[in-house]
């Protein structure tokens, strides 16, 4: 009998194309249009409604409790930091003023010292109290290694939305810990707190993290403007495939169970042509950061980081000057004499999406989508050769 040795076939890695905000467009016109002012923009997280689908991020020159009070007025939701100065110091304004003045060679050493002071689990109540005196919707972020402990006196406290955020959270994780943190036991915890999880980027974790009975995941790794992950770990996916692939994630879990579990586009959302496409790629809601940090209101007076920039050991971030050039209000809901886009964010979404025919949210999630990279460049010649 003769034998055939066969060779085994190489294994190859396979990729596939991932698309950014830059690489596509939003085709417009499709039977119908719709007047702008009758399209409908709310969001819903767990039981809280919020007249507008955004959120302000949980970075500490764009989140204070003035900011949250305010936001909240405006319709939409911001979240504070639990690990950040807010809960570190009674008085944080010297602090971001500090970092606010610092020199770019010094910011980093500086941050790493600024936060390396305790956090104070009392500040952690009456910076809830505050914003709901103030009248806003209370909600607080925290990493997943305090998530446990804060949680509860956020609690406790009052708070009305809890946030675990991380660059990446999946379902399962692996740690020394003997019982890590677990997000079934979280949400039964948390009672009737709506609990919103992130960061996912792909199908299988952002199923995964619905499944454990949170109230809403955070889409993005590494996109935001203060953020440097990509650069120090070289992680991410582009901020359209992602939120493409957690929509399909989220309308298979829907099919599945009947229950609605809203995603929202964090990161790279620099201007309202951004914001549109994020929610014509399937987002329910956006959290906005380095966009907001330019407001008056902003804590980081026209300074802008990210949650890992003070990290010990390995910082992932840095501080951007935004400036500050505009105010809360011109930046939702104008006017504007600007052409960047970066204010009137609600009448964008809204004419964006009447030019589509989509009445709601999730009308303008089924628009039609191009991979368009010269969308930005096409018959700009002029405006390019003049900056």
């Amino acid at each position: 009998m003769e034998v055939t040795q066969t060779m085994s076939q190489p294994q190859f890695k396979e990729m596939r194309r991932a698309y950014g905000f830059d690489d596509v467009a939003i085709v417009p016109g499709g039977h119908h249009t719709i007047n702008p002012e009758l399209v409908e923009l709310s969001l819903s997280i767990g039981s809280l409604e919020f007249r507008l689908p955004f959120l302000a991020a949980s970075m500490d020159g764009v989140v204070d409790v003035r900011m949250a009070a305010a936001f909240s007025k405006a319709g939409g939701l911001a979240v504070l930091n639990l690990e950040g100065v807010q809960t570190r110091y009674a008085d944080p304004d010297p602090v971001l003023q500090e970092l606010a003045v610092a020199s770019k060679d010094e910011v980093t050493a500086l941050m790493q010292k600024v936060y390396s002071a305790p956090i104070q689990p009392n500040l952690i109540g009456e910076r809830i109290a505050q914003i709901k005196a103030a009248g806003g919707v209370a909600a607080v972020a925290s990493a997943p290694m305090n998530a446990k402990k804060f949680a509860l006196l956020a609690r406790d406290a009052g708070a009305e939305v809890f946030v675990v955020q991380s660059t990446v959270t999946s379902a399962r994780h692996i740690s020394k810990s003997e019982k890590g943190l677990v997000f079934e036991d979280l949400v039964q915890q948390m009672r009737d707190i709506p609990v919103i999880v992130g960061n996912s980027v792909t199908f299988s974790a952002t199923k995964e993290l619905m499944e454990t009975g949170i109230a809403a995941v955070l889409i993005g790794v590494g996109p935001g403007a203060a953020c440097t992950s990509r650069e120090v770990l070289g992680i991410g996916v582009p901020q359209v495939t992602a939120t493409i692939d957690a929509a399909a994630a989220r309308d298979t879990y829907y099919r599945e169970t009947g229950r609605y579990v809203p995603i929202i586009t964090d990161g790279g959302v620099s201007n309202a042509g951004a914001m549109c496409k994020a929610f014509a790629a399937g987002a329910d809601a956006v959290m906005l950061g380095s966009i907001l940090a330019a407001t008056a209101e902003a804590p980081g007076r026209g300074h802008h980081w990210g949650m890992a920039t003070p990290h010990g050991e390995l910082p992932r971030g840095t501080r951007v000057k935004v400036g500050i050039d505009t105010t809360l209000n011109q930046t939702l809901f104008g006017p504007t004499s600007r052409t960047d886009g970066r204010e009137n964010l609600v009448g964008a979404l809204r004419t964006a999406m009447g030019t589509c025919g989509a009445r709601t949210i999730r009308d303008f999630q089924k628009t039609e989508m191009v991979i368009a990279p010269a969308i930005k460049t096409e018959g700009k010649s002029y405006q390019m050769a003049q900056g």
